[in-house]
């Protein structure tokens, strides 16, 4: 596939599960003094995320073109040094606004990669969240939980 059939398929498939497509934002922000440029795939959702606006629809899906140069994700200086720093890309995204969370989340990501763009399923390995002792946070047993019917514990 090339980069068009696989952003079209993420749409499509998306759009299959109820979600409105919407367009990537521009790269150069309008109304957000706090960036220059869009550096994230949620950066035009940020009023939903902070409650400062509610959202018309409650599944969103999209392709945001990114550009990130300075600040805290500033990548600059390692592009060109390994194969995944770039400062400028495109995020494919599924947003929920209060509508679905963790399980329908891992369960349309897991449909997504094996039956839309058909990668193997033994050789893809999924990670959860393993806690953190010094913060006092504890595994993410519930998505942990959620994987488990979907792959083998050994690929968790």
């Amino acid at each position: 596939m090339n980069s068009h059939e696989i952003r079209q398929q993420f749409l499509d498939f998306f759009k299959s599960k109820g979600h409105q497509i919407v367009p990537s934002a521009p790269l150069v922000t309008k109304d957000d003094p706090t960036l220059m440029f869009t550096n994230s795939g949620m950066a035009q959702f940020k009023d939903y995320f902070l409650g400062n606006k509610i959202p018309a629809v409650r599944r969103i899906a999209d392709t945001q073109k990114c550009l990130r140069v300075s600040g805290k994700h500033n990548d600059l200086e390692d592009v060109g040094f390994d194969t995944y720093h770039h400062t400028m890309f495109e995020m494919l995204g599924n947003w929920s606004f209060g509508d679905y969370f963790k399980k329908e989340a891992l369960e349309w990501s897991w449909e997504l990669l094996t039956e839309v763009y058909q990668l193997p399923k033994d050789r893809l390995y999924v990670t959860v969240f393993g806690g953190d002792d010094k913060e006092n946070l504890a595994l993410d047993q519930e998505a942990f939980d959620i994987w488990k019917t979907m792959v083998p514990q050994s690929q968790i």
